[in-house]
């Protein structure tokens, strides 16, 4: 019998779920019983689970929608994200001719069918975190979704040299191709690089004097789930862009309710939750797939750096890694980050000789021109 089967998850691998795979489950689960947009309100995947050995991968399978989040879709990530961010870093009058680029480039991945695509190990939130998984089974995996959809591109997001080393080398050698997405910030040492710094000692002094309550948020009162869904998404998707994973109350409880995320929260004089953080651990590395604050306050009530603060103080409890994913670049380094470029790796090699040409046209093209420009602007 094979070591790798893909499989629905309400039916379940055959031979039963591994052990230690409970939150897996619980996550697949919900997803086949509740569809991805009760979930996550702006996209539209169908999810899968695939079991190798006592690991079990969720696998977000994608035909050709458009328009949905970035977890997801790659057309999304580079070329109407790419886009929406023109507005946000201050590229200045370079925008227009930047904007057509993303535009000419959205055209290619389009005829490309870039959307046409399969996902391992994809939890669907802005930045995967794999684990302890160094690659192995790597081949097996590929041919079992190779010869399960034969017109799919197969990607794995969210790799870099500081966290996922041995995925990515192993992912190169057996032939997958790099593109770089974004330039994420990470902390290696929270202790040393985080606490002395002075931004730091501010951030904690602004807490102490704020009237606000610390809510370790183990329990949710009525409300709590919608509450925290709105804060998040009066930040991530009113402020920065439409295209972050809107992620329902649903959500919200089931990541509360698995364990999957831990959750931290600040209250106001009535109870209300004016900031949260959703945290996910997953071997000694921390990041936050869910940051949010009341942006109706006033930008000097310093919220953000509160809920900042708060998830690098659980960073730092759980003696864990700290990555802080992407954007405001000034206000990470200046707690002591440094940057990292992440990539996705694309497998193409059993698709047509024109989709695997326009996969390698932008491998190239991302490598020589966006890694660059991200490292001098710090995007």
């Amino acid at each position: 019998m094979s070591e790798v089967e893909l499989f629905e998850p309400l039916a379940g691998p055959r031979d039963g779920w591994p052990s230690g795979a409970a939150v897996e489950r619980a996550y697949l689960e919900a997803f086949a019983q509740e569809g991805s947009t009760a979930l996550i309100a702006n996209l539209r995947t169908r999810m899968l689970g695939l079991r190798w050995c006592q690991r079990v991968f969720p696998v977000s399978v994608n035909d050709a929608e458009y328009g949905d989040s970035y977890v997801a879709l790659p057309h999304t990530a580079y070329a109407l994200y790419a886009k929406a961010e023109l507005r946000l870093v201050g590229i200045g009058a370079a925008a227009p001719v930047l904007g057509l680029l993303a535009d000419a480039v959205g055209l290619g991945l389009r005829a490309a069918r870039i959307n046409r695509i399969v996902h391992l190990d994809n939890w669907l939130v802005s930045t995967n975190l794999h684990g302890d998984w160094t690659g192995d089974g790597l081949g097996e995996i590929r041919d079992c979704l190779a010869q399960q959809f034969p017109g799919h591109i197969l990607a794995i997001r969210s790799l870099e040299s500081w966290s996922s080393a041995a995925l990515l080398e192993r992912c190169r050698i057996e032939g997958w191709r790099l593109l770089p997405s974004r330039q994420i910030y990470v902390t290696d040492d929270l202790a040393r690089d985080w606490a002395p710094r002075r931004d730091t000692r501010q951030d904690a002094k602004l807490l102490a004097q704020a009237p606000y309550r610390l809510d370790p948020l183990d329990r949710l009162a009525p409300g709590d789930a919608e509450r925290i869904a709105e804060l998040y998404r009066l930040l991530y998707l009113g402020r920065y862009s439409g295209l972050n994973p809107a992620f329902t109350a649903r959500y919200i409880e089931l990541t509360h309710r698995t364990g999957l995320l831990r959750y931290r929260g600040l209250r106001d004089a009535e109870g209300r939750l004016v900031a949260v953080i959703g945290c996910w651990i997953r071997d000694g590395i921390l990041t936050t797939p869910i940051v949010g604050y009341d942006t109706s306050l006033p930008v000097a009530a310093g919220l953000y750096r509160m809920a900042c603060l708060l998830l690098s103080r659980m960073a730092l409890e759980q003696g864990a890694r700290l990555n802080s994913s992407a954007g405001a670049a000034g206000f990470k380094r200046n707690r002591g980050a440094r940057p990292v470029i992440e990539y996705s790796a694309f497998f193409v090699e059993h698709l047509s000789w024109a989709r695997r040409a326009a996969i390698g046209a932008l491998e190239t093209g991302l490598n020589r021109f966006l890694v660059p420009a991200m490292a001098q602007h710090g995007w």
